[in-house]
């Protein structure tokens, strides 16, 4: 397999490490948006949030939480971004999660077309119908 991330997983190519146990790996981005910006990725490869197995994906949630209090603490941010990109839109093809500091006009931001959107409650109920029948 040629995915980046699984070489680094398996010491092939170097990363900054933050932490790591025998699920997942959290490295400094070599992209950051703001200082502080990290990876967590699981040891596995996956692409997607619902192939990840629910131990693996509570692991990343948890260290999630403990990074944005390291962040908090050691820059002092207005805020902060935990996120990841699915499908197409995961431009690695391995499953990550950003967590990053943010500081007001850092130039990170959601961009919006200006297309209208009907976000109706028959919507809302074909979802939750949807998600009643996978739980």
């Amino acid at each position: 397999m040629d995915c980046i991330f699984c070489k680094i997983v398996k010491g092939d190519l170097p990363c900054n490490l933050v932490y790591e146990n025998d699920l997942i790996m959290c490295f400094l981005t070599i992209e950051p948006i703001n200082e502080g910006h990290v990876l967590i990725i699981p040891k596995s490869h996956y692409l997607d949030t619902d192939e990840i197995p629910t131990e693996v994906v509570t692991s990343m949630m948890v260290l999630s939480k403990r990074i944005v209090k390291v962040i908090k603490e050691k820059y002092s941010p207005d805020g902060y971004s935990v996120m990841q990109n699915g499908g197409e839109f995961n431009d690695i093809g391995h499953y990550h999660m950003h967590v990053f500091p943010r500081y007001k006009g850092d130039g990170f931001g959601w961009t919006f077309s200006d297309k209208k959107h009907n976000f109706s409650q028959e919507i809302a109920k074909e979802l939750k119908i949807m998600l009643d029948k996978e739980i």
